[in-house]
């Protein structure tokens, strides 16, 4: 037997260290790593609708005017908002940024560069196309438009935009500026309410997109009702850090005791492709405010590509402003209901159910407080709740039963405003509009408006759709909307005398809620998957519905009036003729026959004989019975319309100038003003 050998195992290494390689905790903690909610949206442009430069420029353009809308609002001011977009060249783009032009030294390194053989083939192509076009026009053949040969297009080339946004609202604090635009995630609409923002990203956003794209600072000009001083912030963001790089802050004077705020940003941007998409949305935001008024400019070097759009103010009513409102028992979650807990000022049980909610009175909380168990009490701290009972609370306002919330905090834009909106911006032949009552789907009250148009400018035959959440338009994803769906799919539009084919139909809904139940990444058009919304839409269009028949069938009787009288009138002097003509046989009969006729008849022939009666008389006492036919069937038709039948005539009302006490009465098709 060996016993002087080695103990160790023949698959054991002699040199454990060398087989392991060292792993150190710090090495593994450092594989960790955080990012900060601005570098997460940098990364996702996408959700936030950033997805391309043509994208981002719509997107600004959107966030700019939506708050600024929101921040007149706030104060009860009649918005007017300037919007500004001025294309930048490349050699002002690089002088900006201090960066000197330079020539081409090695062309082939770049993507444009087109070699001698790629260039001797596109030549060729072009002249093969040009022989086939003069060879068919030769023989008199209908030409098609020659698609034009593309020529070599380099991935570098970028477009550049100064987006300016100008407005004349509540303005911001001097000191919170550079957070309110410097550090993403914070602002003032994470309250529970009708908001216009769908991340509450606003200009933060185009902040980030400038960084990304440009490099350059944004420009903040603002200042406060009172104020004697405008505040002037230039800043970028730390997109790592999530805070704000300030260049310049500082108060400048106020001379023209301006009120509002003015927003400059340099980006990247694509207007060629997304010129059409900028102008649909300021139309259609448009007739959402009418008691709004925008100014758009386009400015480039080239001037016949100079754009200028004023959308006038048709009305100085404006809805109410939107009111922060509590959660309703069934909307609420545990993750929710532990940051109620948590931020609550209250200190027992019973307060922070009949406080932090809505629709629990005092007696319906004891009443649940009663429904949890004896480990709960009235009095008992609410900050000394358990995971458990925390848990018991959510499973009890998940089964019990509670009142609808009201619609009073919602803002919809008023049945008033989107009739005057489609009126003023489309000029259609008829319209019809509809307000419905509040509604409840998950919790969340929500209002459907809906109007609908038929004839117009600017709009196509068949169906024209227009969707608006909480006031704002909704432009893409279109197809997969409640909107679109509920009209193409669940309307009979037959039925109400109307042709989807050959009539230019406008459809406008309007949904305000203080949740929009987006789908998509992008939020761009609400599901079809909500019972209660798609109903309601269902319903709101269908009214608007039987309000157009009604119309379109008087205007038909009226039409078919028109085309009777235009027949008879037509045939009158036929008639006429054929009538005299006969009379005028009969009269030359002799005497002996005429004892057959009555009296009136005899004096008749007589008057037809003696030529106090010719052709020419009879034609225009025809005309005049028509006329009197027409005339009487007017009135009938006036009558059942609800029509005066005296002449109407333009009256202008001046607005009063000066402060005025007044109280509004408004109707579906007016507002009256009391002066008090």
């Amino acid at each position: 037997m060996d016993t002087g050998g080695s103990s160790e195992s023949p698959t054991e290494p002699k040199n454990p260290k060398r087989g392991r390689p060292k792993t150190s905790h710090k090495a593994k903690e450092s594989s960790l790593k955080q990012k900060s909610p601005a570098e997460f949206f940098a990364e996702n442009k996408n959700i936030a609708g950033f997805d391309n430069p043509g994208k981002s420029l719509y997107t600004t353009v959107r966030e700019l005017v939506e708050n600024s809308l929101d921040s007149a609002e706030s104060i009860s001011e009649l918005p007017v908002i300037e919007i500004t977009i001025e294309e930048i060249s490349k050699s002002k783009f690089n002088t900006m940024i201090g960066l000197i032009d330079r020539e081409r030294v090695d062309e082939e390194l770049y993507d444009d560069f087109e070699s001698a053989k790629a260039r001797e083939k596109r030549l060729a192509k072009e002249a093969r196309i040009q022989e086939t076009q003069a060879k068919k026009a030769a023989l008199g053949k209908k030409m098609k438009e020659p698609a034009s040969v593309k020529g070599v297009k380099g991935r570098g080339e970028a477009s550049f935009y100064r987006v300016t946004c100008k407005d004349n609202g509540r303005g911001m604090p001097h000191d919170e500026i550079p957070n309110m635009f410097g550090r993403v995630l914070s602002g003032t609409k994470y309250g529970l309410k009708q908001t216009r923002g769908k991340f509450g990203l606003g200009a933060k956003m185009a902040l980030i997109w400038s960084k990304m794209s440009t490099g350059l600072p944004i420009e903040i000009a603002s200042s406060m009702r009172g104020q004697n001083f405008k505040s002037f912030c230039k800043l970028d963001i730390d997109i790592h850090k999530n805070i704000p790089h300030v260049h310049l802050h500082e108060k400048r004077e106020n001379k023209d005791k301006w009120h509002g705020a003015e927003i400059q940003v340099v980006i990247e941007g694509n207007w060629t492709t997304y010129r059409s998409k900028i102008l649909h949305y300021m139309r259609q935001m448009a007739v959402i405010t009418p008691y709004a008024q925008f100014l758009f400019k386009f400015i480039s070097d080239m001037g016949e590509k100079n754009v200028t759009v004023l959308f006038a103010r048709r009305t100085d009513v404006m809805p109410s402003v939107p009111l922060e409102t509590k959660h309703h028992p069934s909307a609420v979650d545990l993750l929710l209901i532990k940051r109620l807990i948590s931020e609550t000022s209250k200190q027992n049980l019973l307060q922070f159910l009949q406080h932090e909610f809505v629709k629990i009175s005092k007696t319906f909380a004891e009443r649940l407080i009663g429904e949890m168990g004896p480990d709960f009490s009235p009095n008992m701290s609410v900050k000394s709740l358990t995971s458990q009972q925390i848990v018991r609370i959510h499973q009890l306002f998940r089964q019990a039963k509670f009142d609808d919330p009201n619609g009073d905090c919602l803002s919809p834009a008023g049945e008033y405003n989107l009739r005057l909106g489609i009126i003023k911006e489309l000029q259609p032949d008829m319209v019809a509009t509809y307000a419905g009552s509040p509604q409840i789907f998950e919790g969340h009250p929500f209002i459907v408006e809906a109007g609908i148009s038929l004839g117009g400018k600017d709009v196509k035959q068949g169906l024209n759709v227009f969707r608006f959440a909480n006031r704002i338009p909704l432009l893409f994803e279109q197809g997969a909307d409640v909107v679109t769906r509920t009209a193409l799919k669940r309307i009979n539009w037959s039925s109400y005398k109307i042709n989807l084919m050959q009539d230019k139909i406008g459809v406008f809904v309007s949904i305000v809620s203080t949740k929009i139940p987006f789908k998509g990444t992008g939020k761009e058009y609400i599901g079809d998957d909500i019972t209660e919304i798609s109903s309601a839409v269902k319903t709101a269009i269908q009214q608007c519905c039987v309000q157009l028949k009604s119309k379109i069938v008087k205007k038909l009787q009226a039409r078919e009036r028109q085309e009777r009288k235009r027949n008879l009138t037509r045939y009158i002097p036929d008639a006429s003729n054929a009538i005299y003509d006969i009379l005028e046989k009969i009269s030359q009969n002799k005497e002996a026959k005429r004892h057959r006729y009555e009296a009136e008849d005899n004096e008749l022939l007589e008057k037809v004989s003696s030529q106090e009666i010719t052709e020419i008389s009879l034609r225009d006492h025809l005309t005049q019975h028509v006329e009197q036919v027409d005339y009487e069937m007017a009135l009938e038709y006036a009558a059942q319309s609800g029509v005066s039948e005296d002449p109407r005539e333009d009256i202008y009302l001046n607005s009063l100038d000066g402060s005025h006490n007044y109280i509004d009465f408004q109707s579906p098709i007016f507002v009256f003003r009391l002066c008090i």
